[in-house]
Order: C-alpha cells, then structure tokens, then sequence
C-alpha cells in the first residue's frame, strides 16, 4: 500500500511540474529580419529590438520570409521570452498626422 501511494505522490507532483503555468506576454512590433537557418526572427518593439527563436511548434511560422518589414503580433511564454508560441501580422499602425481630429461639441442654451 505504501508503495502504490508513493508511486501515486510521485506521479502527481510530476505532472504539476510538466503544466506550467500558461501566462503569456504578447508584443506587438515590426518583424525586422528573420534567419531561416537558425530559426529566429528579429522583432522591433519601441526602438528596441528583440531576437526571439522559432521553434516547430509555433504556430504562423510557415510564412514568415513574406512579414519581413510589416506589423507582427509575437506571443511568448512568460517564463522563456526567447521562445516564440505564436506569430501572427499585426495590425498596421497609422502615421502620427493621420490621426482622426475630434469635433467639439456645441452646448445648447435652453
């Protein structure tokens, strides 16, 4: 019996290692260059620019060579930020003078 507890213990907690805890943080940036050799893309995030790696499970990686230059969403584990889970194009960001003026409303005098 003691050993088919331990057994049982032992299982547990090593399943609760293997789940980690799932948060992820996305970025949002331009895809600045990708290396198809060593399997990681060049991300720019506000001026800066993050090498993130390209494994075979992330998803949106077959057609990475065609956003070289364009708007990405990268998401990343929390825990391994240089690991990319999914990359995805973005949404384009609109120039600075394109922005949308906005009207003022007039008060009516009752």
């Amino acid at each position: 019996m003691k050993n088919i507890l331990s057994i049982l213990t032992v299982l547990a907690l090593a399943a609760a290692a293997q789940a980690g805890c799932g948060k992820t943080a996305t970025s949002e940036g331009t895809l600045k260059s990708f290396d198809s050799e060593k399997k990681e893309l060049v991300v720019t995030v506000k001026g800066k620019d993050s090498t993130i790696a390209v494994t075979p499970e992330t998803k949106g990686a077959e057609g990475l060579k065609d956003l070289v230059g364009k708007a990405v969403k990268v998401e990343a584990s929390v825990h391994d930020k240089a690991k990319a889970l999914s990359v995805a194009a973005g949404a384009a960001e609109a120039p600075k003078g394109d922005e949308p003026k906005k009207e003022k409303k007039k008060k009516k005098n009752a």
